[in-house]
């Protein structure tokens, strides 16, 4: 069985999304609006992989190449816009026996990466992926070290009431005891700035680097599909204290930024945390992904809720070249 490799350009923007839309493993992050502002923001070309067994599309699988100097990489999600998985995604498979899909994921990973090496000759490979995209070993054969990373994720029943139950106790009294001067609701694209400046500020005050880039967060937002990302926010008597910036696929919702503990003296988190699950819940979406578990210091807010821990991996291949600048770039460091 052959896996043609072809590149989809911008003009075939509406075949690319066909595939995201088809794609168990994609997200709004896939689509061709985003890709066009990942590239945009991230200083980098986007070159946007599909896999084809004859005229059947079985992948797709964006990559970013930057270049400095003789330096090549190759990136998917790109750095440094906070997006936490990217990667290739399949189609086609889930009718196909167990022997024939191993066969297929790994002949379309390993098209894709000699396409690169080919095309782009990179120094080094960084990919994240999809939970759902659950067979790595086609990239451990290609010589690449695939680590495990963690997320939590809170499955979401039909009744509400059942979700709250699975809430620790104070979650669910900060749930239940909402202060009356309080409104929790989905908001709108000057709220994405909110939101990103809030986290900013956070990361400021405690001495830390955010290097999201301004304006990304809302350039996605607008430019992808209404819904694809939402906004939510709590005011307290009319003025914005907090909100969390979501986005989702046809089952899942995930929370990408916000969040951060906001100078009040009342649970704003738990409610806003509630209100994406529940607003979710009535569209009919099955998970909400709390979008990481492996910070200690958070872990526990997010362990409340009652999710379960989820896998996804971390991809990266560097040539013998690159091994030696990372290992002085460290000792001089």
């Amino acid at each position: 069985m052959t896996i043609e490799i072809r590149v989809l350009d911008e003009s075939d923007a509406g075949e690319w999304n066909r595939h995201v839309e088809r794609s168990a493993d994609a997200d709004p992050f896939h689509r061709a609006e985003a890709l066009a502002v990942e590239a945009d923001y991230a200083g980098a070309t986007c070159h946007r992989l599909v896999g084809y067994k004859g005229r059947e599309p079985v992948g797709i699988f964006p990559v970013f190449e930057l270049s400095k100097g003789p330096i090549s990489a190759a990136f998917s999600p790109p750095p440094p816009l906070w997006i936490h998985r990217l990667g290739p995604a399949l189609l086609n498979v889930d009718e196909l026996s167990q022997r024939k899909t191993e066969r297929r994921i790994r002949r379309f990973v390993e098209g894709s990466l000699e396409w690169l090496d080919e095309e782009c000759s990179p120094n080094l490979l960084r990919v994240k992926t999809e939970c759902t995209f659950t067979d790595l070993r086609p990239f451990k054969w290609a010589d690449a070290d695939v680590t495990p990373e963690f997320t939590y994720v809170v499955d979401l029943p039909e009744d509400p009431e059942e979700l709250l139950a699975s809430f620790s106790s104070d979650a669910r009294s900060n749930v239940r005891n909402l202060d009356a001067d309080c409104t929790f609701e989905e908001g709108d694209a000057a709220d994405v700035e909110r939101i990103v400046d809030h986290v900013r500020d956070r990361f400021d005050a405690q001495g830390e680097p955010f290097n999201l880039p301004r304006g990304f967060a809302r350039d996605c937002y607008e430019a992808l599909p209404e819904g694809a990302m939402r906004t939510y926010v709590c005011r307290h008597e009319g003025e914005f204290v907090g909100g969390i910036l979501t986005y989702e696929t046809d089952e899942w919702i995930h929370r990408w930024q916000g969040g951060v503990t906001p100078d009040v003296d009342f649970p704003v988190n738990d409610t806003l945390d509630w209100t994406v699950m529940t607003d979710a819940m009535e569209r009919g979406l099955d998970a909400y992904d709390l979008v990481g578990a492996g910070d200690p210091r958070i872990n526990s807010y997010k362990a409340k809720f009652g999710p379960s821990v989820e896998t996804f991996h971390s991809v990266e291949r560097s040539s013998l070249a690159m091994d030696a600048l990372l290992g002085l770039y460290s000792r001089v460091k």
